[in-house]
């Protein structure tokens, strides 16, 4: 949690894939590498998107004394609204291109939304170059 707070090139890669219409995914603390990533416009990624990550309820008793902060807190602290569900079992939120999850049980979950739309971005990719093509008044270029 602490190495990808902070890290330039970490956030960087994040804010050009999401600008870019590339999924981008996280699990458990993993969230981390969302934090204070700002946006070619200035504003915060997580403002206003809902994201899962770790709680506090999975840190206590678990890794309270490992971590430098409450993953969860800090979500809300940049705008996003942090969602969960039970401690320990698959929680996984879409939001746009932004897939998340809360712990390890919704890994799965979450590589699962992220093939999901990546499909939908191909699809959709094939059909409006099929119907270019097909449509003989449409610009070559």
């Amino acid at each position: 949690m602490v190495d990808m707070l902070h890290d330039p090139v970490v956030k960087k890669t994040i804010a050009h894939f999401y600008e870019t219409d590339r999924v981008v995914g996280a699990v458990c603390h993993g969230p981390v590498a969302l934090l204070n990533v700002k946006l070619s416009d200035g504003t915060s990624l997580l403002e206003g998107k809902s994201v899962a990550a770790f709680t506090t309820s999975e840190e206590i008793g678990h890794s309270e004394h490992d971590v430098p902060f409450m993953l969860d807190a800090e979500i809300k602290k940049q705008g996003a609204s942090h969602t969960h569900g039970n401690p320990f079992e698959k929680h996984v939120v879409v939001d746009g291109l932004l897939i998340t999850g809360q712990n390890p049980a919704s890994a799965s979950g979450v590589a699962q939304e992220m093939i999901n739309s990546i499909n939908a971005q191909h699809s959709s990719q094939s059909c409006d170059a099929h119907a270019r093509s097909s449509d003989p008044l449409a610009d070559p270029l």
